[in-house]
């Protein structure tokens, strides 16, 4: 009792300490962007962070591969520099720009000294606005993708997560993923026609979030976006269907990948909830408490007592912007592969029958809030986080929010959200590895 008592407090703590944080931020739309600032006590450095509606899920039926490619494109040479000169000048002040493909964002990343600031915005508005897409480059482009979809073609992980979203997503669902074999056909016959069409078509200020936190203010930083991308038009919202995707009936995928020393498991289902929705949060905490980390009980039994395997757990992924997944995946070695499935199977099935105790709600909490405000005490942390939370539709006072909630939670609402969004008897099983071709 005394161990509850005083895990309850501390989370209350922390839940005291974080309040408020949301008062040092200003938000307000410059030039058609949704321009976030958050001024930290970090001298000199600031982080920029950012998200656009361009991400894979948008891609035309004529080819999945043009959204990776055009932001594989963006860094490689403006209408006015060529990518030496960009990475000239970046170099010279020690600032940094890169950008990455998700699901369905463009992400746009960068971090640069305060006084840098509008040499790296202006970068940033260059390449997003007038990106020269030289032909030379497309096709070092197209062949460096290439080389990474044939090395992910061997890598178990990324092969039972890409049969586990094809499993539970529908055709048509912005969470249904192509092969890489589908990818890797579509980036040999790309064109460059095709990649400035989707360029005109997704690139533009609507639904444009840019996060700046550090050591800036509001007013420089309005001044600088506003400055860089005056006159900018278009883009595109982010896709969300009116229809979730539906429960799957059990079955199991095999995945055969030749001489794998491990065999990736995915056992896991769609769960029809956005992270915003009702009873998200509280399967999320749910879900922690069987598999998240050392002290989940996955790790604590599959691992620690059978030894079946150094890497097991549970989470749901997906779900920012659509409903999402829920899973556990773990790594077996093929000889242990029956035995890890069948213990993992007998402890989600003890957790979804018999719930969480009180003493593991209250240790959880703790652990959540701690981890939350420790990825905060970074400017890139909150950055993100901010960014996150913005895509998920909070607005930035959900950065005191979320521990409030969290501490809120009761073991009745989570039990609740476990039974009632879970189902172990409708699950498909994703075995990618030194598998044999026909079903486990």
């Amino acid at each position: 009792m005394r161990h509850y008592v005083m895990t309850v407090l501390l989370a209350a703590t922390a839940t005291t300490a974080s309040a408020n944080m949301a008062e040092q931020s200003h938000r307000e739309q410059v030039a058609g962007i949704d321009l976030i600032t958050y001024h930290t006590d970090v001298k000199d450095v600031v982080v920029i962070l950012g998200a656009l509606p361009a991400g894979d899920a948008m891609a035309e039926p004529a080819n999945i591969a043009i959204p990776t490619l055009a932001g594989m494109m963006l860094d490689r040479g403006t209408k006015t520099l060529d990518k030496f000169a960009i990475a000239d000048q970046l170099d010279n002040v020690g600032a940094e720009i890169s950008y990455g493909v998700g699901t369905q964002s463009l992400e746009i990343h960068a971090k640069c000294l305060k006084k840098d600031l509008p040499l790296v915005i202006g970068l940033i508005a260059a390449e997003l606005r007038t990106a020269a897409f030289p032909p030379q480059e497309f096709n070092k482009a197209k062949q460096q993708f290439i080389g990474a979809l044939q090395a992910s073609e061997q890598n178990t992980e990324a092969r039972a997560q890409e049969a586990f979203g094809r499993a539970i997503f529908p055709v048509g669902h912005p969470n249904h993923p192509h092969t890489v074999t589908e990818y890797e056909a579509a980036a040999k016959s790309a064109t460059l026609d095709q990649l400035k069409a989707f360029y005109a078509k997704y690139y533009g200020p609507a639904h444009l979030t840019l996060i700046l936190a550090g050591d800036v203010t509001a007013p420089d930083a309005q001044a600088q976006i506003g400055k860089a991308f005056a006159g900018w038009t278009g883009g595109q919202d982010y896709l969300r269907p009116d229809k979730v995707a539906p429960p799957v009936t059990a079955h199991d995928v095999p995945v055969p990948l030749v001489d794998k020393p491990s065999v990736t498991m995915i056992l896991g289902q769609p769960t029809g909830l956005r992270y915003k929705d009702p009873d998200a949060l509280a399967l999320r905490v749910g879900t922690a408490i069987l598999g998240h980390g050392f002290t989940g009980r996955l790790m604590g039994t599959v691992r620690d007592k059978e030894g079946l395997t150094y890497n097991i757990g549970a989470g749901m992924a997906e779900d920012t912007l659509v409903d999402g997944s829920w899973d556990i995946s773990a790594s077996f070695a093929p000889t242990l592969l029956d035995k890890g499935i069948q213990s993992t199977r007998r402890e989600l099935l003890n957790w979804w029958k018999d719930g969480i105790t009180d003493q593991e709600l209250a240790a959880r909490k703790q652990g959540l809030i701690g981890g939350y405000l420790v990825g905060l005490s970074t400017t890139a942390g909150l950055a993100s986080t901010i960014l996150i939370d913005v895509q998920r539709g909070y607005d930035v006072n959900w950065l005191d929010g979320y521990p409030q909630a969290v501490n809120a939670l009761t073991r009745d609402q989570v039990n609740a959200a476990i039974k009632k969004h879970v189902d172990p008897s409708a699950m498909v099983l994703i075995e990618a590895g030194s598998v044999p071709a026909a079903a486990h």
